[in-house]
């Protein structure tokens, strides 16, 4: 497993990979405890493909993931993964695609524990009538990544 700290528009964020693929991205700079500080070649094309994201001029991912979660968290992750550029869904609406209607606050975990956001879209996830409501990278990142997809933020407010 290796690792390497790239620097974005949004800031620095830490691109951890394994054999398999993208294993987690984070926001920041950090030393992943078991793994080598170098970049590779999946890193790298990661890292591009985020600035490419953050130039407007990407708006799907097509990199290996292994991300590490239970059964119900990699359901949850691979939803997100078919919510359009430039649109939301509502944790109920996630939930519901899921085959647990009742979900929505364990669809919101999920999405808190999501290892890989921006690649996989959790800032994409809103609250009932259009709240922007919980991201582990904060609200303002929310909203700025929405934003950037031309998403009108404050229509849903």
């Amino acid at each position: 497993m290796n690792y390497f700290v790239y620097t974005m528009p949004l800031g620095r964020l830490t691109i951890v990979a394994n054999d398999k693929g993208l294993t987690r991205i984070l926001f920041g700079p950090h030393a992943i405890e078991g793994a080598t500080k170098r970049p590779s070649a999946l890193t790298n094309t990661a890292a591009t493909q985020l600035q490419e994201y953050f130039a407007g001029k990407r708006r799907e991912f097509d990199l290996p993931l292994d991300p590490r979660g239970t059964e119900f968290q990699l359901n949850v992750w691979d939803e997100l993964k078919k919510i359009p550029y430039g649109e939301t869904r509502t944790y109920a609406q996630i939930a519901e695609a899921v085959g647990s209607p009742k979900g929505f606050r364990a669809v919101g975990l999920a999405n808190n524990k999501n290892p890989l956001p921006i690649v996989v879209p959790c800032h994409r996830v809103i609250g009932v009538g259009g709240k922007l409501v919980g991201y582990a990278a904060g609200i303002k990142v929310k909203r700025y990544l929405l934003e950037l997809e031309g998403v009108d933020v404050n229509e849903l407010w």
